[in-house]
C-alpha cells in the first residue's frame, strides 16, 4: 500500500474507498475481512499472529472447530450461528481447500433437554433427528443424530488468508498497544473493527475486564475412523471431532481460566483420552500408542457475560467490536461477518444521505 497522506477521516477519499481497517486476524478477522472484500470495501488486516501462524496465542489454529448449536443463547445469537451455518455448508460443498467437511454427528445427553437447549439446531443442520432407545449407550438420558460440519483449522486459516489476500485485501504484522495506534497508522480510515479477542483486556483504549485467557487443551488421535463426531453433554462434558482431511480427531476437553501454560499437560491428556474411550471405544481405544497421539493447546479469548458485538461513532469514526467468543469462534464466524459488514454499510448509508 501506498503511504497516507495524514488526513482526517472527513477528507480525501469517499467513505467506501477509506481501508476498512481490522484489527486482529483469528477467525473473526479473516472471515469478517472476506466479506467486506466480497461486498466491495478496501480492506487492511493488523495483527501480531496471521493465518499459519501456530502460536498457542493464536486460538484460530487449534480450535475444535465443529459447528453445534450453542445452548442457552438469545434468538438473535441462534441466528448468527445459523448464518455461520450457510456459509460453512457452501464451501463444504463447493471447496474442498477450504478444509470444511460434513460428517455425521452423535450427541448423547445425559439429562433431559432443557428448555433452551441445542436442540434448536434441527432448525439448521440436515438430517436432525431424536435417537431411538438402544440407538444410544443405556447410560444416557436421550440423544440426537445430525449432519456435522467441522472445519480444520489447520487448512481452513492458511485458506481464508489467501482469499483476503486474492481478493485484495492486505495483512500487516504488527503488535499495537491501543486503537489510535491504528488511527495514526491510518489517518483516512473512518470504520475500525476491533477483533483483537483477549487482547481487548490489554488495549489502553479500551480495557475490557471482562475479557480473560482460557487455557484449551486438546489430544490430536491419528486413525482412519474420522468420519463421525461425538459430543456428551452434562456430568462428563466431552467431544470427539472429526478431521477427515487430517487423517484423525480431536478429543477434548477441557477450560482452564487464566492458566497461560503453552505445555501439554499429561495428567489432562490421559483424562481426555479416558472420557472418549468412554464415550466412543469403537474409535478411541483405552491405551492409543504413544506414536498416533499429538497435543494441542490454545489459549481462548474469553469474554465474561458472552462476546461483545456493537458499533460506536466516535468523533469521525465508527468503532465496531467483535471479540471475545472462547471455544466458539468458529461456529459464530461467518455470522458475525456478516453482521459487522451490515454495520459498516450502515455507516456507508449514514456518511452518503446525511
Amino acid at each position: 500500500m501506498g503511504e497516507l497522506s495524514p488526513r482526517s477521516p472527513a477528507e480525501g477519499l469517499p467513505f467506501a474507498q477509506r481501508p476498512i481497517v481490522i484489527l486482529g486476524a483469528g477467525i473473526i478477522g479473516c472471515a469478517t475481512a472476506r466479506q467486506l472484500l466480497l461486498n466491495g470495501f478496501a480492506v487492511v488486516v493488523v495483527a501480531e499472529y496471521l493465518p499459519g501462524d501456530q502460536n498457542p496465542w493464536y486460538a484460530s489454529a487449534w480450535a475444535g472447530a465443529a459447528w453445534h448449536a450453542a445452548a442457552g443463547i438469545s434468538p438473535e445469537h441462534r441466528y448468527i450461528q445459523a448464518v455461520t451455518h450457510r456459509h460453512l455448508l457452501k464451501m463444504a460443498q463447493e471447496d474442498p481447500q477450504s478444509g470444511v467437511c460434513i460428517v455425521d454427528a452423535r450427541e448423547y445427553l445425559d439429562m433431559p433437554p432443557s428448555e433452551n437447549s441445542s436442540v434448536w439446531g434441527k432448525k439448521v443442520a440436515a438430517n436432525f433427528r431424536d435417537l431411538k432407545s438402544g440407538e444410544y449407550p443405556a447410560e444416557y438420558n436421550s440423544g440426537w443424530a445430525y449432519d456435522c460440519l467441522v472445519t480444520d483449522p489447520t487448512l481452513h486459516m492458511p485458506y481464508l488468508g489467501k482469499q483476503v489476500s486474492a481478493l485484495g485485501g492486505h495483512f500487516i504484522r504488527k503488535r499495537v498497544d491501543s486503537l489510535q495506534d491504528l488511527y495514526t497508522m491510518f489517518p483516512e480510515s473512518s470504520v475500525f473493527i476491533n477483533a483483537s479477542g483477549v487482547g481487548s483486556k490489554s488495549l489502553s483504549d479500551v480495557q475490557d475486564d471482562k475479557c480473560f485467557p482460557e487455557r484449551g487443551q486438546n489430544v490430536f488421535y491419528r486413525t482412519e475412523q474420522c468420519r463421525r463426531l461425538y459430543l456428551r453433554v452434562g456430568k462428563e462434558y466431552t467431544y470427539i471431532i472429526p478431521r477427515p482431511l487430517s487423517n484423525g480427531v480431536v478429543l477434548g476437553g477441557v477450560k482452564q481460566r487464566d492458566n497461560l501454560s503453552p505445555e501439554p499437560d499429561m495428567e489432562i491428556a490421559r483424562d481426555e483420552i479416558a472420557r472418549a474411550h468412554r464415550l466412543a471405544p469403537e474409535i478411541v481405544p483405552a491405551n492409543p500408542p504413544e506414536s498416533s497421539l499429538s497435543h494441542i493447546v490454545g489459549i481462548r479469548p474469553s469474554r465474561e457475560g458472552g462476546f461483545r458485538l456493537d458499533s460506536q461513532q466516535i468523533g469521525d469514526r465508527v468503532i465496531v467490536s467483535a471479540y471475545g467468543f472462547g471455544g466458539g469462534g468458529y461456529a459464530f464466524s461467518y455470522g458475525i461477518a456478516d453482521a459487522v459488514a451490515k454495520m459498516v454499510e450502515e455507516a456507508e448509508r449514514t456518511n452518503v444521505v446525511s
